[in-house]
């Protein structure tokens, strides 16, 4: 009979684990957490001491009954619940839910599901370090506090079904932020101009770039600089002013966090951040290998460390010095810097076996699966092998008084790159004619001359997203991908070909955040937040401090907003628009989508119309109004109110006005307006009122 129980959250892992551990331990799952805040209240204790109030989740009774019974049998009782903040909080939930104290009780970790793995962490119990517990006790609590107490407001102000969450409207407000700059920003032209040359009696040409002058680096920045530069050119000589070699090196890349996998599978696989937690999951608790049985082939997923144990570390170096080569096989460790304290034990993303290649893992593995073990694979290699190393060129080439530029490179050892590229690395290899030195003369094929404008900053992805966030030091690992989720599902933000763009009531609840709760929608004091906890964690910061010092403010700023909210009395606005079926005056209400137009006489009249918001200007190409619109997933446009018949539609707002130079409607950008022709380029100050 099985003396010893071990009790992981996981059902998919119960199998694999009691594989590795033989007939003494029986393996059970808590699917999850057991325990958490009730969903009916607040669920924190202000008055005394903010003490948590914790119940058992609803449809969690029978599996606690089934862990009860096994409780009874065992000796001793390892809680293996995940190696992070939230698993020894489920823990230390389950040790007062099976009431546990004064039972033989261990805390074990694995950074990955292995047999090695496994039984050494049997070797390492110890007890729920309370460090952990609470810092995920403070984080769900702020989160709580945030959501059940900012939430009810938005429900009162713009309608039912909203909500706020501390990480949530700072990572809506980034995405808020970026609209307003790329709607304010005005391109500018440049110009560039490339010199087709060739060493006389050669047949290939080299395509040298225009630098400047001698002075220094110059920008064409309109057709008539770039007229006068042709001119002086005309009938120039074209000598190498400057030959330089040298040697560059391009350094492996460290293997993968949870931040920097959502952004390469985002990149490389098109994996939304939700996919690829999702997958890598799969890889983490376990494949059925065959042959092999179920074994875990990646280590834990949620981390944000890049250290490497000093097992892997050997065997890599062992595996890439037999395979690709003993030249190929990086000695030193390749090792982020950071400032973080981050714990020891965890580890970067990797395979646990190197030896398991990609290949061998094909048929064990669905084509997604596949897919991100390989990116993984790769990635992990790459980053303990040398780097590559390349012999580079630089010409300079003068006519009178200009200078162009070439430059090459040649690849004199791949090294890392044997295994994995990223495609900005797939570099054009510009083989320079051999022979050239100072002095060198050019005879001048043709010039190339392209007009470009700069472009605003892209809108966010979720990849660059997930960058921003952990650049500015919000959110953890675990965090990103629910957050992304949420504000998607909420439809705040609406994500059309990669990009997200927010909606019009993203707008909305960004606005009143920012209005009504600058502090919590403010990047620095989030990110302060988050070192707090990280301080709880250390052991360095009273987790009950940083709720004390955290909730009168927020207690204050959800007074104050109530109070506001009375005195704006919010009745259904009036539109224009009268009800075909009974005549009313229809109003404007929100909905899950946005705003809508409904008769008053509900429920009698249950009549509604899309709703259109008129600018007060008339399209350009029939008259009748335009029209604030949005496209099927949310993103806001301006078109004709007679669409399809009329064709008329623009992504900035249009205004009143007509340009001077060409006619054409003027955009709104800013404080500027812009000429809506493209080749017009006309700029103008909006008119203040």
């Amino acid at each position: 009979m099985a003396k010893y129980l071990v009790i992981v959250e996981s059902p998919a892992k119960v199998k694999t684990i009691k594989k590795f551990l033989g007939a003494n331990y029986e393996v059970a799952a808590s699917n999850g957490h057991v325990r958490d805040l009730p969903k009916s209240q607040l669920g924190v204790d202000i008055e005394h001491g903010y003490e948590p109030k914790y119940i058992t989740i609803r449809g969690k009774g029978d599996i606690l009954a089934n862990l009860r019974k096994e409780v009874k049998k065992a000796e001793k009782i390892y809680l293996a619940t995940d190696p992070d903040r939230e698993g020894e909080a489920i823990s230390w939930h389950l040790l007062k839910a099976l009431k546990l104290e004064g039972k033989k009780v261990y805390r074990i970790t694995f950074n990955e599901i292995t047999k090695n793995a496994v039984k050494e962490s049997l070797k390492n119990a110890r007890e729920i370090n309370m460090d952990l517990v609470d810092a995920q006790q403070a984080r769900r609590m702020l989160d709580r506090m945030v959501g059940y107490r900012i939430s009810p407001l938005l429900w009162a102000k713009v309608k039912r079904g909203l909500s706020a969450g501390r990480v949530q409207s700072v990572a809506l407000r980034i995405i808020c932020d970026r609209e307003e700059e790329i709607n304010a920003f005005i391109p500018e032209e440049y110009w560039t101009l490339d010199a087709l040359l060739r060493v006389p009696g050669e047949k290939k040409s080299l395509t040298a770039k225009y630098y400047g002058t001698k002075e220094g680096k110059a920008n064409i920045s309109s057709k008539q600089e770039l007229d006068a530069v042709m001119e002086e050119l005309k009938g120039g000589k074209y000598t190498a002013s400057e030959v330089k070699k040298g040697e560059r090196v391009k350094k492996p890349p460290l293997p993968f966090t949870t931040s920097t996998l959502q952004q390469e599978a985002s990149k490389v696989l098109n994996f939304s951040t939700q996919k690829t937690m999702r997958i890598a999951q799969q890889l983490y608790e376990g494949i059925d290998i065959k042959g092999n049985g179920t074994v875990g082939i990646i280590t834990y997923l949620r981390t944000d460390s890049t250290r490497v144990s000093e097992e892997a570390e050997k065997s890599a170096r062992e595996y890439i010095a037999g395979t690709y080569g003993e030249e190929y096989a990086a000695v030193a460790a390749n090792e982020r810097k950071t400032d973080k304290k981050i714990q020891d034990a965890h580890e970067a993303i990797r395979p646990t076996d190197i030896s398991r290649t990609p290949l061998q893992m094909k048929e064990s593995l669905s084509r997604e699966q596949f897919r991100l073990y390989q990116l993984i694979w790769k990635r992990f290699a790459a980053s303990r092998m040398n780097p590559a190393r390349y012999e580079t060129t630089s010409v300079k080439i003068d006519s009178g008084r200009h200078r162009f530029a070439v430059s090459a490179s040649k690849m004199l050892f791949d090294g890392f790159m044997s295994v994995y590229t990223q495609d900005e690395e797939k570099e054009e290899n510009n083989m320079l004619v051999k022979g050239i030195e100072k002095g060198t003369e050019f005879q001048l094929d043709s010039f190339d001359s392209k007009q470009h404008f700069t472009q605003p900053a892209p809108h966010y992805t979720e990849a660059s997203l997930v960058r921003a966030l952990e650049e500015l030091g919000i959110g953890r690992p675990s965090t990103y991908a629910p957050t992304i989720t949420t504000i998607l599902a909420r439809r705040y933000v609406v994500k059309e070909n990669k990009n997200l763009y927010v909606t019009e009531l993203g707008e909305v609840v960004n606005h009143m955040m920012k209005e009504a709760f600058p502090s919590i929608v403010d990047v620095n004091f989030t990110a302060n937040m988050e070192a707090l906890l990280d301080g709880v964690e250390e052991g360095t910061v009273n987790w009950k401090t940083v709720i004390s010092n955290f909730y009168p403010d927020l207690d204050e700023a959800v007074q104050n907003a109530e109070k506001e909210l009375e005195h704006v009395k919010i009745a259904d606005e009036l539109s224009d628009e009268v009800c075909d079926l009974c005549g009313r005056q229809m109003v404007i209400k929100y909905g899950p989508h946005g705003r809508f137009l409904a008769c008053p006489g509900f429920p009698e009249c249950r009549n509604t119309k899309p709703y259109f918001e008129k600018i007060g200007v008339a399209c350009p190409q029939c008259g009748k109004d335009i029209v604030l619109k949005k496209t099927k997933k949310g993103r806001k446009y301006y078109g004709c109110i007679d669409n399809p018949e009329c064709s008329f539609m623009v992504w900035q707002k249009p205004s009143g006005q007509n340009c001077p130079g060409c006619g054409s409607i003027m955009l709104e950008k800013g404080a500027k307006l812009v000429c809506s022709n493209e080749n017009c380029g006309q700029i103008m100050e909006k008119a203040s009122h």
